[in-house]
């Protein structure tokens, strides 16, 4: 006798607070999926925007249409800052000195390495640099604007490697005016001090490495325990950028000269945090910042609880006066401030544990500063985003969202995604916003990777989370490109992609692999044995096939799991017949096929039971 149809439903979202057995009716797992109106369906794929792609991992994107409706991007990583613009991606990186060389280069016959002297130079291994009105070198080596990494030889010498090799021998003669691009930066948090902080024959000084039994000087110039962080804004139609610990710069969108560089603001203050820019009234803040009037040099004592701001529509004008809306705010609550967005007619602003609004109220103040809550601190200096009037974001054990009250978002993955989070690398989490299916996106990286490698995602229309894997780094919305942008790093390289366009259905023209899994459904209270005899199928499928599972448990602490398929789907299969017998009973859905388009519809089961053993 056939079994009795039974609708397979689950609901929305990801489960995974409690046990698969006491998720009964929900799903647990996934990769690539999210859900509409209850019903999940595979995400669609990437694509790389630009065929070459930069050096570094992106810490921080911004994408904004300049005033002749010029499509942008700006993003930073822990080596330069780019911008992208026509299809082509250029090094924008700013320049921190430059000097003229005399009897400076040196190379061998048929030798692609060319030696520079340049007496302290002050650079380590990795750094950047380039030349204008070199000589020619070694007969045919023309060093021209291209960048180069310096491999540092001491602290008067480095080598570069050239694309071409030398026509003749030269011994220290020639000359030009070197640039020097600001110091490169950090890749990895590093935990610990002493034998313990960064790695065996890690670079520490120009004159050498680390070696075995050798400690990293607690407070050396070299030793950073952050990673190299960016933040990125809009002042018009031009960019300000902050890497953190250093200076603002300014990078001019209509700049004729050649090549176009990001600048430092002139009096901006030496060492800050993060940089936003507020709306409507225009001034240039700092979040963390050397304070105004002391008289550490330069440009005062740092504290990472300053809020300091420009002149409006000033950006050179850091001096607060009766002529100047200038000033800085102390704030409390919390060790340091760690990031803030714009919101509804205000900035909110995050320390380590609290929240505050900034709003402008214009003379002699300036800005109103308010907290609005404790305890509530953001976990990075990206893990929180503002999507229509309400800030969402991520602290160091939760999810919050601030709507005029700070409120904890009820969370399916919660303890999924902070027991398996990487708390060393926590300041490359990322947040992001994907208006087309209404979701907040953060990117992590989990215990497995020192980059980010996951993600978790929540609808706040249709309130619910979905998880899953990424190698993305950076995320922003659809508004100027027409589908999100992102950036991430693979075995290839790191690049800048366009993120689910329109119809497309593929990782970068490769198979886009996603399933999703139910918890365990039983028959009555699970007394009996169930036994299954056929699937009716209900998928929307395009181009190509899905493989459905179903595994059998007789306990839910059974290690022992019977595993039934996987059974291909297409979009014309009409029944699927199977033998399958157990208590509980999870349903799997999954596509590794190259294009596949998939959404899950009412699918239906021939259960009935079969005896209680």
């Amino acid at each position: 006798m056939a079994g009795k149809l039974v609708k397979l439903e689950f609901g929305s979202g990801i489960h995974k607070e409690t046990t698969e057995y006491a998720e009964d009716g929900k799903w647990v797992d996934g990769d690539k999926v999210r859900f509409r109106a209850n019903k999940p369906e595979v995400m669609r794929g990437h694509e790389v925007k630009v065929s070459g792609g930069f050096e570094g991992n992106a810490r921080d994107l911004l994408v904004y249409s300049d005033n002749d409706q010029f499509k942008r991007a700006v993003f930073g990583t822990e080596k330069k800052l780019f911008q992208h613009s026509g299809d082509q991606i250029f090094d924008i990186t700013p320049v921190s000195a430059s000097t003229t060389l005399a009897n400076a280069f040196t190379c061998a016959i048929s030798s692609n390495t060319v030696t520079v002297s340049a007496t302290a130079h002050g650079r380590t291994t990795g750094d950047f640099v380039f030349f204008t009105s070199s000589t020619t070198i070694g007969g045919n080596i023309l060093l021209g604007t291209t960048t180069y990494p310096v491999s540092v030889i001491n602290a008067n010498t480095f080598a570069l490697s050239v694309a071409t090799t030398a026509s003749a021998a030269q011994s220290s003669t020639g000359g030009g005016t070197i640039h020097y691009l600001i110091a490169g930066g950090t890749q990895n948090a590093v935990t610990g001090l002493g034998y313990g902080a960064g790695s065996y024959n890690a670079g520490v000084s120009v004159a050498g490495a680390r070696a075995w039994n050798q400690p990293t000087s607690i407070g050396a110039s070299d030793f950073n325990n952050e990673i190299t962080q960016w933040s990125l804004d809009n002042y018009g139609e031009d960019v300000v950028a902050n890497r953190r610990g250093g200076t603002i710069y300014y990078f001019d969108s209509d700049a004729s000269t050649s090549p176009v560089r990001a600048a430092a603001v002139t009096n901006a203050p030496s060492t800050v945090n993060s940089v936003i820019v507020s709306p409507n009234d225009r001034h240039l803040i700092c979040l963390g910042s050397n304070i105004f009037g002391t008289t550490a040099s330069p440009h005062g004592d740092f504290n990472p609880m300053t809020v300091r701001w420009s002149d409006q529509e000033d950006r050179n004008n850091w001096t607060p006066s009766i002529s100047s809306t200038s000033g800085e705010v102390l704030l409390t609550d919390g060790t340091k401030v760690v990031g803030g967005v714009r919101s509804r007619n205000a900035i909110n602003i995050w320390t380590d544990n609290s929240l505050w609004t900034m709003q402008f109220v214009g003379p002699p103040f300036t800005f109103r500063f308010t907290q609005v809550g404790t305890n509530c601190g953001l976990i990075g200096q990206h893990s929180g985003v503002d999507y229509d009037g309400r800030s969402y974001w991520m602290d160091t054990d939760n999810f919050y969202v601030f709507d005029g009250t700070v409120k904890k978002l009820p969370c399916s993955v919660r303890r999924f995604v902070f027991d398996r989070l990487n708390r060393d690398q926590v300041d490359k989490i990322y947040a992001g916003i994907n208006s087309e299916f209404t979701e907040i996106i953060w990117l992590y990286p989990s215990t497995n990777s020192d980059e980010c490698d996951s993600y978790v995602i929540y609808s706040p229309e249709e309130k619910y989370w979905t998880i899953g894997s990424t190698f993305f780094t950076t995320f922003a919305d659809r508004n100027i490109f027409g589908n999100t942008i992102t950036t991430g790093t693979t075995a290839g390289g790191s690049n800048l992609y366009n993120n689910e366009p329109k119809d497309i259905y593929t990782a970068n023209g490769q198979a886009v692999t996603s399933f999703i899994e139910s918890g365990a459904l039983e028959i009555g209270n699970g007394d009996d044995i169930m036994f299954i005899d056929r699937i009716i199928p209900d998928f929307d499928i395009t181009n190509g096939d899905i493989k459905f599972k179903i595994l059998t448990k007789r306990y839910p602490e059974d290690t022992e799991v019977i595993t039934k398929g996987p059974y291909t789907v297409g979009s014309t299969t009409k029944k699927v017949n199977v033998r399958a017998r157990g208590r509980q009973a999870k349903y799997r859905v999954s596509c590794n096929e190259t294009g596949t388009k998939w959404r899950w519809g009412s699918i239906r089961a021939g259960m009935q039971p079969d005896g209680g053993r």
